[in-house]
């Protein structure tokens, strides 16, 4: 299926995003993580569109083709309100799911908290939660990762983020390549914006249906820990282990992660009565 691509002008930065589907299907909303771009969910739309669904794919601004950075610093809170834009362009109104992979499930998340009235399903890969109280250990490691950022080359960053991305060698060339269209100030304002301040509400839940998932062997820091907790909390919960995965699991193991995302969707989010794949 062919991808109808636009830009939207927004705080100094021209948002590239890409569009296809049944313009009366239910749109499913796609957003990267830190460094990465839209390209990340390519092994997933074939199976999204086959099953009906609409799609919508985008690049963060400083990220990919949607050049330049524009507003700085770069907040997570900015960049849902970029997606929050796009969303009111394209839904008429009407609801979506929201696929996020780390900082795009946080922006996601971001959402679900101001908006949750435009949010009809949550799917999280790979991310922590964003409502959690924070320890006392989230501010010294989020300093100790800033002050590690900044003392590594560029190309040092992006060689250690591609080989935390996966374990399929496919997965981390696609990383680093996606590393390679950020200049590193771009790449510092990124990784910043994921580890931005966690929004402190201890008697917060999400109350649309949520899709919790990560790798297996994904070494992000706390990913694995607390999903399990955040599973609890959150009453539609679901929580999943995606084997032979690492951080972009949806990547390492895409026939894994399809067969999740559509039970999810054909459960929480179907198709209106007449319209048919």
């Amino acid at each position: 299926m062919e991808e109808i691509s636009g830009i939207l002008q927004r705080s100094g930065s021209a948002i590239h995003y890409w569009v296809a589907g049944p313009k009366r299907a239910p749109m499913v909303a796609f957003t990267h993580g830190a460094s990465m771009d839209h390209r990340m969910f390519a092994g997933q739309l074939p199976a999204v569109w086959k099953a009906g669904y609409r799609t919508l794919r985008w690049d963060i601004r400083g990220h990919g083709r949607s050049k330049p950075l524009g507003k700085v610093p770069l907040r997570m809170t900015d960049v849902a309100e970029d997606l929050q834009a796009l969303l009111d362009n394209h839904l008429l109104g009407r609801q979506v799911c929201l696929v996020g992979q780390a900082l795009g499930a946080q922006v996601s998340q971001q959402i679900v908290f101001s908006r949750p009235e435009r949010v009809a399903a949550l799917v999280v890969i790979g991310a922590g939660c964003v409502t959690f109280p924070a320890g006392p250990w989230h501010a010294w490691a989020s300093a100790w990762s800033r002050a590690g950022c900044r003392l590594r080359s560029g190309r040092t960053l992006r060689q250690r983020l591609a080989r935390a991305s996966g374990i399929v060698p496919a997965v981390q060339t696609y990383a680093y390549d996606a590393t390679q269209r950020l200049t590193r100030g771009e790449l510092l304002a990124a990784l910043r914006a994921g580890a931005g301040k966690i929004r402190s509400d201890p008697t917060y839940r999400i109350e649309q249906p949520l899709l919790l998932v990560h790798g297996e062997y994904d070494g992000t820091t706390g990913v694995r820990r607390l999903a399990p907790r955040w599973a609890a909390r959150d009453p539609r919960c679901r929580y999943e282990v995606i084997r032979r995965a690492g951080h972009h699991a949806h990547q390492d193991n895409p026939a894994a992660f399809n067969r999740l995302l559509l039970e999810f969707l054909a459960e929480h989010f179907p198709l209106p009565r007449g319209l048919h794949p």
